[in-house]
């Protein structure tokens, strides 16, 4: 493994070390702060970060400023509002009137009950729409399907190359002609 040394490094021990500091080991220690504060790593891992930040500035002022923000966020956590329960007992009243009321309105028995059914305009529409749906379903049903005049005439013609072909089609009930030119791919 290639490690990266560096010796007397201000940046690395703050100055207060003359022996070199692995670096990597340091960038580790920092990742793994979190945890060595709440105590979740393993004995090895935690006795390395131990012995680390011991010799490391720059990892134990980050542990304080850890520590400083964990105890501030314990402050403003910890500080709770009291319960306001002037409103509980009155909710409780009226949502056991609600059900009461519920219960004592009587239940509709039908659709036909409905107001909306009972007004003219909607029974007069109603009554009109059936009426369209079943004259349009009759006139359908009844109108008679026109059978074809005379059947479709396909002729076949000659062509001045041999081997080609051409057909023409022409249905009688329509000015429509379709002509059809194939050529033998014998060449």
């Amino acid at each position: 493994m290639l490690r990266l040394r560096i010796s007397y490094g201000r940046e690395n021990n703050g100055g207060l070390l003359s022996r070199p500091i692995d670096v990597l080991t340091c960038f580790r220690t920092r990742r793994r702060l979190g945890a060595y504060l709440d105590g979740a790593l393993e004995p090895g891992a935690t006795r390395t970060a131990v012995a680390h930040v011991a010799g490391c500035a720059r990892c134990q002022a980050e542990v304080d400023a850890l520590h400083r923000l964990r105890s501030s966020l314990r402050e403003t956590l910890s500080v709770a509002l009291p319960a306001d329960w002037t409103g509980f007992w009155p909710g409780v009243v009226r949502g056991i009137e609600r059900e009461r009321q519920a219960a004592a309105a009587p239940a509709r028995q039908s659709w036909q009950g409905r107001r909306g059914f009972r007004h003219p305009r909607v029974a007069f529409g109603s009554a009109l729409a059936a009426a369209a749906i079943g004259a349009l379903t009759l006139w359908q049903v009844m109108a008679p399907t026109p059978a074809p005049a005379e059947p479709v005439v396909v002729h076949a013609a000659a062509s001045e190359h041999p081997g080609a072909s051409v057909m023409v089609y022409s249905p009688p009930e329509r000015d429509l002609v379709v002509v059809w030119v194939f050529d033998s791919d014998s060449e």
